[in-house]
């Protein structure tokens, strides 16, 4: 397939989603390999493909919901609330949110940090995916999950763009319909 890329035109295999993403070594500390989406959020044919696939375990599932994860995990969140006519719900780094928060702390590969979500934002029984761009150990979206549980909504998947398989962070998951575009 022939796809506009950085304004010109670029064969592209779209069932290799690695043809667009970048490993930059040591960012953004030293040891960790950065998967660098940037290409392909700038070809529109292999962005439209990637939201579509990142949709289609769940274009039957009763979604009312995505809560996406800051900050990339908005870049694909919004346009998959949008396909699948769900809202749209943003977990954001401590301090982001303008109103009455919930918040965990939680570690991650290079540190620890804290998630938050707005009070109001779910409500028992409502049924949410969830979605960011990358799946490496899971902290992230372990603690996003227990946002969301500690709410009463209920987790009818989680999507994501790669999945970094060396790290294993989808074993913790098991109880979940978790769906990775890319396993690398």
């Amino acid at each position: 397939m022939v796809t506009k890329l950085y304004n010109t035109t670029l064969e592209v295999d779209l069932t290799n989603y690695q043809d667009l993403i970048r490993d930059v070594p040591d960012f953004p500390k030293q040891g960790i390999l950065f998967k660098d989406i940037t290409p392909l959020l700038n070809s529109p044919i292999a962005f439209n493909k990637t939201i579509k696939d990142m949709c289609y375990q769940f274009r039957n599932e009763e979604i009312d919901s995505i809560v996406a994860i800051e900050a990339r995990g908005y870049i694909f969140g919004a346009p998959i609330a949008h396909e699948l006519q769900a809202g749209f719900i943003p977990v954001r780094k401590q301090g982001k949110l303008p109103w009455n928060t919930t918040s965990i702390e939680y570690s991650l590969e290079y540190g620890s940090a804290v998630l938050e979500i707005h009070k109001d934002a779910l409500r028992r029984g409502q049924k949410v995916l969830i979605v960011d761009d990358v799946l490496a150990t899971g902290g992230t979206i372990n603690a996003t999950i227990n946002l969301i549980e500690q709410a009463g909504a209920e987790i009818a998947g989680i999507v994501v763009l790669i999945e970094l398989l060396e790290l294993r962070g989808a074993e913790l998951f098991n109880d979940y319909k978790v769906t990775s575009i890319l396993k690398t």
